[in-house]
């Protein structure tokens, strides 16, 4: 039986990706700078407005675990995709880079298969407005055993928790991934999405994982405070560990008492899209091979910074090759 060093779970979607400066956005009523979510009919409309776009498989988690399979981790992922165009298309892209895409996609007249529509500022700002379709429709028959159980690692995608099926597909997860002895964490995802879901959100993390990713502004808002020091003293108190991204600030890593502060080299992003999505590839790549937090961090900060050099949320570079030139490997 095929054992995994990391194994997401998430939204499967599709990334179109353009660049549009604020005047469009504003003429579109796009918000800048964040996720919405958006019906078919006003995905349709978007993405007929879109010029040169790059299409991509995506989905956050998605985008993490395609970053640790470039890095050379045997990976899986999760996730449920419609039998048409786009969903074949993702299954194959995901394959092709080197990670499972353990199901098969769907037939019958089901939703069609998620797209993201994202606009790239000209400061690198990214406007994501996602149609979720299929993907939110995952559940616990979409997770088979055989994979949560050999996973040495399994990471859980925050916007998978709008639907209770999603929910419950990630608790049996986890508790599939411990039972085999795997640790098992969450990427926070979004600060709406959490202030959707508070309650369930920190229940989660307080019985059944052991560590959890996110931004500033996601671990501020799990205890609705603008204090990130109380933040992240309150979150380590539930949680083993605590891995928080600040941008140009740096990492905090919180690992019971002890606290590591790992800095940046500052760069001006050409597309920030998939930042936080290749910092986590790196630490959990860190993680799997068994490296120190600091190590991880380090290493998270490399891929981040590769993938806002250029257009699109996956690596273009040869991302070993990056680190050993950082002594990092």
């Amino acid at each position: 039986m095929k054992t995994y060093q990391l194994t997401g779970i998430g939204n499967a979607v599709v990334d179109v990706i353009s660049q549009a400066d604020d005047s469009f956005l504003e003429l579109m009523g796009i918000e800048k700078g964040i996720m919405q979510l958006i019906e078919q009919e006003r995905g349709e409309v978007l993405y007929a407005s879109m010029e040169s776009r790059v299409q991509t498989p995506g989905g956050s988690v998605a985008n993490t675990i395609a970053g640790a399979g470039a890095l050379g981790l045997d990976a899986a992922f999760i996730g449920r995709v419609h039998d048409d165009a786009l969903g074949r298309f993702y299954a194959d892209a995901m394959n092709e880079d080197g990670v499972d895409f353990v199901n098969p996609p769907v037939p019958g007249g089901e939703l069609p298969t998620s797209r993201s529509m994202i606009f790239v500022s000209p400061d690198g700002e990214r406007s994501m407005n996602t149609y979720l379709g299929i993907s939110s429709e995952l559940s616990s028959q979409d997770v088979p055993d055989e994979v949560a159980g050999n996973s040495q690692i399994m990471f859980l995608e925050g916007y998978l928790f709008d639907k209770e099926k999603g929910k419950a597909a990630f608790l049996e997860a986890a508790r599939a991934c411990h039972k085999g002895g795997g640790k098992a964490g969450i990427a926070i995802s979004d600060p709406f999405c959490v202030e959707r879901h508070r309650v369930d959100f920190l229940l989660l993390i307080e019985n059944e994982l052991d560590f959890v990713i996110g931004n500033e502004a996601e671990i501020k808002s799990l205890f609705e405070t603008d204090d990130l020091e109380e933040a992240l003293r309150r979150t380590s108190a539930i949680c083993p560990l605590v891995v928080c991204t600040r941008s140009g600030d740096g990492v905090t890593v919180m690992n019971g008492d002890a606290r590591i502060d790992v800095p940046v080299e500052k760069v001006v992003p050409v597309d920030a899209t998939g930042a936080g999505d290749q910092f986590a590839a790196g630490f959990l790549f860190g993680m799997a091979t068994g490296r120190d937090y600091e190590t991880c961090a380090r290493i998270g900060n490399v891929c981040a910074r590769e993938v806002i050099s250029h257009i699109g949320p996956r690596p273009e570079a040869n991302m070993l090759e990056l680190l050993r030139e950082e002594g990092l490997v």
